[in-house]
C-alpha cells in the first residue's frame, strides 16, 4: 500500500496491523493513531486483541513531557528505602525477548471515573495524544505543567516509550509503530493491543493475516516498516 493510502487509513481512524518478527515477541498488535481514538476504537482493540491496551510514544516528546521509564523509578527507589528491598530483587530478573523494558507511568485523565472502561480509555489516549502533538510548539516546562494537569497516576492505560535511537537501538512494536508514524509525519503516538488466540497464546500472523483480510486492513510486517522507514 502506497504510504499516502496509509497516512488515510490511520488519518480515517480505522487500524493497521502490525507482525514484529518471528525471532522476538512473535506477536502481532492491533494499532491506532491515538489522535483519532474513539470509544468503539478500544471496544475493538480488547474484544479483537484481547492483551493490554497501551499508549506507544515518541521518545523525544515523551521526554519533553518529563516521562520516566518504570524501570528507572523502581531503580531510583530502591537503593535509598529498605521498605522497597522487594523491588530489587524483581529488577534482577531479565526479559526473555528484550534488553529491558519500554513501560513508562500508566495515567488516566482528570475527567475519567475508573479509568477502564472504553469511554475513560479513549479520553486518556486522545487527550494524550493532542498533548504530544502540542509538544512540538510548547516548552518543555508548559508541556510538564499541563501533563500534571490533565492526568492522574496510578491509571489504566500504560505508556510504552519508544528507543531513543528508535529502530537502530530496538524494533519492539512501539518502535515499529512509532517510526512508521513519524515517518509519515503523523502525531507519533498510538493506541494499540497485542492479538491473542483463544488457546491464550500469542495469535499466530497467520491468522491475524487472515482477520486483517477479512476486516479490510493493513496487514505489515516489522521487516516492512524498517525496510520502508530507511
Amino acid at each position: 500500500m502506497p504510504i499516502k493510502d496509509i497516512v488515510k487509513v490511520l488519518d480515517k481512524g480505522e487500524p493497521i496491523l502490525v507482525f514484529d518478527d518471528a525471532q522476538r515477541e512473535g506477536e502481532t498488535d492491533i494499532f491506532f493513531s491515538a489522535r483519532h481514538v474513539t470509544p468503539a476504537s478500544v471496544r475493538l482493540l480488547r474484544k479483537q486483541g484481547g492483551g493490554m491496551v497501551f499508549l506507544a510514544s515518541d521518545y523525544a516528546a515523551s521526554e519533553k513531557l518529563g516521562l520516566p521509564f518504570t524501570q528507572d523509578l523502581y531503580s531510583s527507589i530502591t537503593p535509598d528505602s529498605g521498605e522497597f528491598d522487594l523491588l530489587k530483587g524483581m529488577l534482577s530478573h531479565s526479559l526473555p525477548y528484550d534488553k529491558r523494558s519500554s513501560f513508562s507511568l500508566f495515567i488516566n485523565h482528570k475527567d475519567t471515573f475508573t479509568g477502564i472502561t472504553d469511554n475513560d480509555r479513549s479520553l486518556t489516549a486522545k487527550s494524550f495524544a493532542e498533548l504530544m502533538q502540542e509538544s512540538s510548539y510548547t516548552s518543555s516546562t508548559d508541556c510538564k505543567v499541563k501533563m500534571a494537569q490533565n492526568f492522574r497516576i496510578p491509571g489504566h492505560v500504560p505508556i510504552c516509550i519508544a528507543d531513543r535511537k528508535l529502530l537502530q537501538g530496538r524494533q519492539g512494536h512501539t518502535e515499529l509503530i512509532i517510526a512508521l508514524m513519524s515517518f509519515l509525519n503523523l502525531t507519533p503516538v498510538a493506541l494499540g493491543c497485542e492479538m491473542l488466540s483463544d488457546d491464550g497464546n500469542a495469535l499466530s500472523p497467520e491468522e491475524a493475516q487472515i482477520w486483517a483480510q477479512e476486516q479490510g486492513y493493513l496487514f505489515l510486517e516489522g521487516r516492512q516498516i524498517v525496510e520502508g522507514c530507511q
